[in-house]
């Protein structure tokens, strides 16, 4: 959690001068909100980028600028700092930071799970055969303090196998992810669509724990794990209920959008840098993710406690205290969407 004490001292800074107060108070006056996105080519969070291209912030009377940071962990720092007004990123942030004394509310559900992959590299197949595994081996996540570095102490905990066992290396996501495989810097990583995808066609590495659908992810952790996710700060909330409203339902209208939807026809919606050369692999990868999304934005029942039991399972943070589930979201917002 080395960048979350980085983050919470660069706010700390940012106080005592001053500063903060003036930016927010300069975001609160100009009406814009800006959402920061854990990796915004990221598939599990192609509602954000998708929202824009369709032109439902607009419909709903807002100016949103999207910005992107490589991991969840790294967006989160910019919500604590004042920096942004919303995080797209994984819900299990907002469990986290309650065991912090930080308020943080997601609004809106994007992922009934995960969308993550376990990907083994090619050269490392023949010794790592399933999470029980992986002792003496170098795993790959998107960054410390992240939710994929959740995920995969979980997975090797479930296994039996502590995290003195094995080294964690972060590596982003995308290209920097793929070049860690081919390097031979990591034996094994959790990664998103379309670099499973791309790493499936290269051969360089094949599937070890599949978290792209309710199956696969049931069989991981033990039930639904809502991810990724439209999370706000407490008192942001409180005083822009309004914005947080017409959020919820641009999004709410792009999910429904996503359930109507083939994934050739979502393709074509998004701008030619996130598929590149290759468009059909990119409909490919986005086919595999379908699976999934949220149908209404609410939050699943159930996956508030398969989150908790997870981060209670190893995270210092988390482990014995008590988190009051029902203040980390709130399905409030996407009710009322039409």
């Amino acid at each position: 959690m080395h960048t979350l004490i980085r983050g919470s001292l660069l706010s700390a800074v940012l106080l005592g001068s001053g500063v903060l107060g003036a930016s927010q108070a300069m975001a609160a006056d100009s009406g814009k909100i800006t959402i920061m996105v854990g990796g915004i080519t990221k598939m599990i969070y192609l509602p954000a980028k998708l929202t824009e291209q369709l032109g439902y912030f607009k419909e709903e009377g807002l100016d949103v600028e999207l910005q992107s940071q490589p991991a969840g962990v790294d967006a989160e720092n910019e919500l604590l700092a004042g920096a942004v007004q919303a995080v797209v990123g994984f819900y299990d942030h907002s469990i986290d930071l309650q065991s912090k004394g930080k308020e943080v509310t997601a609004i809106t559900i994007f992922g009934q799970v995960p969308g993550e992959v376990e990907m083994v590299s090619t050269k490392a197949a023949a010794t790592i055969k399933s999470m029980a595994d992986v002792k003496g081996k170098t795993l790959g996540v998107t960054g410390l303090g992240s939710s994929t570095n959740f995920l995969t102490q979980y997975l090797a905990a479930k296994a039996g196998i502590t995290s003195s066992q094995y080294s964690v290396l972060p590596v982003g996501a995308d290209n920097t992810f793929i070049v860690a495989i081919k390097q031979g810097r990591i034996d094994a990583g959790m990664t998103t669509e379309p670099t499973v995808s791309q790493l499936l066609k290269t051969g360089e590495a094949s599937v070890l724990v599949d978290m792209r659908t309710v199956e696969g992810t049931v069989k991981a952790l033990g039930g639904l794990y809502p991810a990724s996710s439209l999370y706000v700060q407490g008192p942001w909330l409180k005083a822009h209920k309004a914005e947080a409203a017409k959020l919820a339902h641009a999004f709410v209208k792009t999910l429904k959008f996503i359930n109507t939807h083939s994934a050739a026809e979502i393709a074509d919606k998004m701008p030619k840098d996130y598929y590149g050369n290759n468009k059909p692999m990119y409909v490919q990868a986005l086919q595999n993710s379908l699976p999934m999304f949220s149908a209404d934005g609410k939050m699943p029942p159930g996956g508030p406690e398969t989150v908790l039991q997870v981060l209670s399972g190893f995270n210092p943070n988390v482990k014995g205290k008590h988190i009051d589930l029902a203040k980390t979201y709130t399905n409030e917002f996407v009710s009322q969407a039409k």
